[in-house]
């Protein structure tokens, strides 16, 4: 692969101005087959399980039933300043303003609470109930704008409208802002980076030109496939993070390369040759994991993770394609200037007496040992020699001078002396902040490692507790209609209310379906947590009824969960009783059939998804690389969910997010996250351990190598997390509560993964096994094949810059 994107990134280099023209086109395409097939306003929404029994009836009652088959909408009339909603004037006012509902666009029926008997008891609260023969999703752009405005005629003195219910839920979320938040913390960060406007605006491109392909594409199949604003919004947030930290980890080392003396055009070859291989593995891992949510059996989560998968895939062809051909036309621009802060710093990353200490009788280019076995100097206070770098010589005292060559001090103050017991290099420039830190966990180890996995663990606790369930108007923004009706609601009638359980009964098996229907409608009335029972709805046609129940809890509440099972549980029951069967259905049992078949898959998917891991047997070829990977993602993963947990289901430190009710976590959460953060994290462990690995190779330093690592790839790893978690935290102001929670996981889980799990638990496990951490058995190495990942072999070592100058020995004055 590494020969091959070489190729292919200096074919891209030259042919620079189709290629642009090539890309140009896609979107121009992506665009118009958009607007000719989909776009916007034919994104569904709505939640289905196919086989599910909430599904069959829903399927069922759309011939038997066609008016509640589709999605209601809830007017609810609260009376104001003493008065009650049964007084002459008002309840006028109400038939009026429910009279203008029924001619508003699609309504079906409209339900009066004086038939239905859905006034509070204290008589201020009225509710109506209006249905529609479609789902959510197939309801007209202006459908529910036009029902709030024909009822807003009687919002006046006295009486007050709020509109809400099921119709409102899982409503079209709206990113646009949050993209540009997005880009444009992104665009900073990179400028902090590169220290060049012009570098940093090089990602930015290319990745706006990536989601573009993306979602107008997407978006183009909306007209024949079920795809969500959900799936729209989550393909946009993915695609721009790993489009920008894709495009940066190329771009650096083309950088890298630009600033040691390298043509631009070998430069960007070589850096999609290396940088670009590992991007490609990154990237398919992302996509594997993603595509595997279809496996799910839902719909809806299985539009989520195509579209998503298909965002990572443009990603990674733009940035092995598209983007060398930008790099052709920056030209030599993008080199550091001489002697700016980012030539000092390319410099200082690359520069040389790296790894000049071995660790256990390392030995340099020329054969000469340079430490002994402990780490000790072998010359010891002796003022002899260790040979450094560039013909100087190195004693082990530090404030001593280098004889010969240009009689350099070595100042002992700034810890570029010769450090034995922890493998420190020679280096004539301090180590930046990446390898210091690196540095600091690796001095003790083992106390790191405990301290990881305290306070992940400590974090991760609240996770025992989660509560999954779909997202309600509960949960929507407290100044929405929708939420002040639905809080309304629970509170004047109480909360099962606003998630009423719908049982179809077929009573075409019984002798009297009349009396059946009834028979029915009475043993699921003395079920515990039933509030009450409506009257059976008959068809005579089809020997079916329709009853709705009423429970005491609200629709995420874990009770009525348990009522849901409770009746489906009582069913050879109620059939031996009655003669019919039921089946229950409703929103609130479809988001309790989601829930189950999630939780089912959970644990399946998690494993096959942390199974991927052992995909890194084939890069590090190690056995302790591919554990510790694991077992870093499972700890980031926990402690995530955790934080989640916590913030939106206990409300901690939530105000600060805007979060300002508390509920369940979103059932699609957890699947996604494991399939999205998985991905993400092995972006980090290639990129990191792979330049810690070419390291050791070079040096067989363990520990010399774990900071050579941090020195190369720490920067640029930690602008990347940093682009990442700006990315999905511009999309913590999202109107919808699931998109919010997805935002905020990815974000904080980001957030852990990067900087708790990459730069201070896995350098504190390499550290702490040192040459077992490289180490495969002879067996397993002969049967695996050698993925170059970074073109070691493939590419030649021209690619490098060397990790030491060569030991050359010489006297002392």
């Amino acid at each position: 692969m590494p020969a091959f994107l070489h190729r292919l990134g200096r074919l891209a280099f030259r042919r620079r101005r189709r290629m642009l023209a090539l890309w140009l086109a896609l979107v121009a395409a992506a665009v118009v087959c958009m607007t000719a097939f989909g776009g916007t306003g034919k994104l569904d929404n709505t939640f289905s399980i196919p086989g599910s029994e909430s599904q069959r009836a829903l399927d069922r009652m759309k011939t038997d039933f066609p008016t509640f088959s589709g999605t209601s909408a809830q007017i609810v009339f609260t009376a104001t300043d003493g008065q009650k909603v049964t007084g002459p004037a008002d309840s006028a006012r109400i038939r009026d303003a429910l009279d203008a509902a029924g001619s508003a666009p699609q309504v079906a029926k409209v339900v009066s609470p004086f038939d239905a008997h859905t006034i509070s008891a204290d008589g201020t609260t009225a509710v109506a109930q209006v249905r529609y023969e479609v789902p959510q999703s197939a309801l007209e752009p202006n459908a529910l704008d036009e029902l709030k405005s024909a009822v807003a005629g009687a919002n006046q003195q006295g009486i007050r409208v709020d509109v809400g219910g099921s119709a409102f839920g899982n409503a079209p979320s709206e990113s646009h802002r949050s993209d540009i938040i997005g880009v444009g913390v992104a665009l900073v960060i990179l400028t902090l980076t590169f220290g060049s406007l012009l570098t940093a605006g090089i990602p930015v491109v290319t990745a706006l030109f990536g989601v573009a392909t993306a979602i107008f594409g997407a978006l183009s199949l909306t007209g024949t496939v079920s795809i969500s604003s959900t799936a729209q919004s989550l393909a946009l947030m993915i695609g721009l993070a790993v489009g920008l930290d894709y495009a940066l980890f190329i771009v650096s080392r083309h950088r890298f390369h630009l600033a040691h003396g390298m043509e631009p055009e070998e430069s960007a070859a070589l850096a999609v040759g290396t940088a670009g291989s590992a991007v490609v593995f990154a990237g398919l891992t992302v996509v594997i994991a993603m595509t595997g949510l279809t496996v799910v059996g839902i719909p809806y989560l299985t539009a989520m993770g195509l579209a998503a998968a298909g965002a990572v895939l443009i990603a990674v062809l733009v940035a092995t394609t598209l983007l060398p051909a930008i790099l052709g036309f920056a030209g030599t621009r993008l080199t550091p200037g001489p002697g700016s802060r980012a030539m000092r710093r390319e410099h200082a990353v690359g520069g040389a007496g790296e790894d000049a200490v071995g660790f256990t009788g390392a030995t340099g280019d020329s054969g000469d040992s340079v430490i002994s076995a402990g780490g000790e100097s072998d010359l010891s206070g002796t003022g002899d020699n260790v040979a450094s770098g560039s013909g100087e010589i190195v004693v082990s005292r530090p404030g001593e001078h280098v004889a010969g060559g240009a009689g350099e001090h070595i100042a002992g103050r700034t810890g570029e002396h010769v450090a034995g017991r922890t493998g420190e290099h020679v280096a004539g420039t301090a180590a930046n902040a990446a390898e210091r830190w690196c540095r600091l966990v690796t001095r003790r180890p083992l106390l790191t490692l405990v301290a990881v996995v305290a306070s992940l663990g400590a974090l991760a606790w609240p996770a025992h507790d989660m509560r999954l369930a779909l997202p309600d108007n509960g949960t929507a923004p407290s100044s929405s209609s929708q939420r002040i009706a639905f809080d309304k609601v629970g509170e004047k009638l109480g909360p099962g209310f606003n998630g009423p359980l719908l049982v179809l009964a077929d009573t075409s098996h019984s002798s009297d379906p009349t009396t059946a229907a009834q028979r029915v409608a009475a043993t699921i009335g003395a079920l515990p947590d039933v509030a009450t029972v409506g009257k059976p709805v008959a068809n005579p046609a089809t020997h079916t009824a329709l009853i709705q129940v009423i429970p005491d809890s609200a629709p995420s509440d874990p009770a009525t969960k348990t009522l849901v099972n409770t009746i489906r549980d009582d069913r050879a029951a109620i059939l031996r009783d009655t003669g019919a069967t039921v089946q229950v259905t409703g929103s609130t049992a479809v988001s309790v059939d989601v829930a189950a078949k999630l939780n089912s898959a959970l644990i399946p998917f998690a494993a096959v998804v942390i199974g991927l891991s052992l995909l890194l047997l084939l890069v590090f070829r190690s056995l302790v690389v591919p554990l510790k990977a694991a077992a870093g993602f499972l700890l980031s993963i926990a402690a995530t969910l955790g934080a989640v947990v916590g913030v939106f289901q206990l409300g901690h430190l939530g105000s600060l997010i805007g979060v300002d009710t508390t509920g369940p976590v979103s059932s699609f959460l957890p699947i996604i996250l494991l399939a999205v953060l998985f991905g993400l994290a092995m972006d980090y462990e290639v990129f990191l351990v792979s330049r810690m690995r070419e390291s050791y190779l070079r040096t067989g330093n363990p520990l010399g190598a774990v900071h050579s690592g941090a020195r190369h790839s720490g920067r640029v790893v930690t602008a990347a997390a940093l682009i990442m978690t700006s990315v999905f935290a511009a999309f913590l102001t999202s109107d919808s509560t699931m998109l919010e929670q997805i935002a905020f996981a990815l974000a904080a889980g980001v957030l852990l993964d990067a900087f708790v799990i990459r730069m201070t638990f896995v350098p504190a496990v390499l550290a702490l096994t040192r040459h077992a951490a490289w180490w495969l058995p002879k067996w397993l190495e002969r049967c695996l094949p050698d993925l170059d990942i970074e073109g070691d072999h493939r590419l030649g070592p021209v690619h490098a810059v060397p990790e030491s100058v060569p030991l050359t020995p010489s006297t002392a004055d």
